[in-house]
């Protein structure tokens, strides 16, 4: 007689086959690791330094701003009265060869003088304002020049490094501020007995070039026709900031 199938091999394939990914666990295998795991075990393993560079540079060129004043009854003189002298300023500017010359202001305006709350209008003042660069050594006698050709106003000097000089000078504070952070790194490592196994991450946190070094103060024709004008210039300091993080 044949005796009917009995269904229940599937069942012990199955119990097999889970004993068997048991067994594969328990021989030590190690389970897949996510990539987001992983970055979060190499983040709990990093040291994050900043390091600083400094860099000066000896500025060769001055930014002067110069600026003609007129006050008169009416405007069309007053206007006029600087155009006129405003003009023999810019000339002599351009015989010299200054560079980067431009008019970077003009303004003319009422002056009203106040008598028992009533404003009266007693005439116009007026101005024109010009800037340019040129070598620091030559400042002081064109000052001097600039005052006899009409300027009375001298609305600021300030002085400015060599483009290329000062792209150097932010390459070597790169540098300098790189071996600072990892100079940081390797002393807080060393004294925990851990070593540094690679860098995760860079941010450079500025090599900015900073803005022109003015003189003190800005001075008036009275003050410049005592003398002849000394001018003296100074330096300029580029400085960086480099943060990196290592992983240990």
């Amino acid at each position: 007689m044949i005796q009917p199938v009995k269904h229940y091999g599937v069942r012990r394939l199955g119990a097999v086959v889970l004993t068997s990914v048991a067994l594969v666990g328990s021989w030590g295998f190690a389970p897949l690791i996510t990539p987001r795991a992983m970055a979060q075990e190499i983040m709990m393993r990093t040291l994050t330094v900043t390091g600083q560079g400094e860099q000066s540079v000896q500025t060769t060129k001055a930014q002067v701003v110069l600026g003609v004043e007129a006050q008169g009854p009416d405007a069309a003189t007053v206007q006029q009265e600087i155009a006129r002298r405003s003009t023999a300023v810019v000339d002599l500017l351009r015989s010299r060869q200054v560079e980067n010359l431009e008019t970077t202001g003009i303004q003319l305006s009422p002056r009203y003088r106040y008598e028992d709350g009533e404003s009266i209008l007693v005439g116009y003042s007026g101005s024109n304002t010009v800037s340019f660069q040129m070598p620091t050594e030559a400042v002081g006698p064109l000052l001097d020049a600039a005052v006899d050709a009409g300027a009375n106003q001298i609305r600021s000097v300030s002085f400015l490094a060599d483009d290329d000089a000062l792209d150097a000078a932010r390459q070597q504070a790169l540098r300098e501020a790189v071996a600072d952070a990892q100079a940081q790194a390797d002393t807080v490592l060393a004294s925990l007995n851990l070593s540094a196994q690679e860098i995760v991450s860079i941010q450079l946190d500025g090599a900015a070039v900073p803005p022109p070094q003015p003189m003190p103060r800005a001075m008036s024709a009275d003050s410049l026709a005592e003398a002849s004008t000394p001018v003296i210039g100074g330096e300029q300091t580029v400085e960086a900031r480099v943060t990196l993080q290592i992983r240990y």
